[in-house]
């Protein structure tokens, strides 16, 4: 059920499904007559279900049933949940104090309910030392085992090692 119905005139079908005021069905009619119902009932006719055979119509009141429709839409855009993802770049030779300050920030983040992608970047010639990049983020995973799970294990991605943790909660 969209917000996009088609409504009296618009229909084009020529018998359709009509479904009451009370939601019981009345039976098929042809387009004509159960636009004169919803007429007569001071309401409109309104194309529920386009891909049935023959189309489902409803006889409503289109402005509630539009307005209803989108307050439905609004709750359960509320109800979405985004996850971010942080990005944290490591090097293969970084410094104790830089890979603690990086560490507290992906504690963080995970302590946060948010997802983190480390990225371990070669720079020249360090790609062929990609053993060391492989300890750092074996080290990584032990820091952080108790904070996170892993989503997606190490990925080699050019001269790049992805390796991407969600929150353990």
């Amino acid at each position: 059920m969209s917000v996009n119905n088609k409504i009296n005139e618009q229909i084009t079908a020529p018998v359709v499904a009509v479904v009451g005021v009370d939601g019981v069905l009345l039976g098929r009619f042809d387009l004509i007559k159960a636009l004169r119902m919803a007429q007569n009932a001071g309401m409109d006719l309104v194309e529920i279900s386009p891909n049935m055979d023959p189309p489902v119509c409803k006889i409503i009141d289109f402005g509630k049933y539009k307005y209803a429709q989108q307050k439905k839409l609004q709750e359960t855009k509320k109800k979405q949940k985004f996850v971010e993802i942080k990005e944290i770049k490591f090097r293969p030779n970084i410094a104790k104090g830089d890979y603690d300050v990086k560490l507290n920030n992906a504690i963080r983040f995970l302590q946060d309910s948010q997802k983190v992608k480390i990225i371990l970047e070669f720079k020249g010639r360090e790609i062929m030392y990609k053993d060391l990049g492989m300890k750092l983020l074996d080290r990584l995973k032990a820091d952080l085992k108790e904070y996170s799970k892993i989503d997606s294990d190490v990925k080699a991605e050019g001269r790049r090692l992805l390796l991407i943790l969600s929150s353990s909660k």
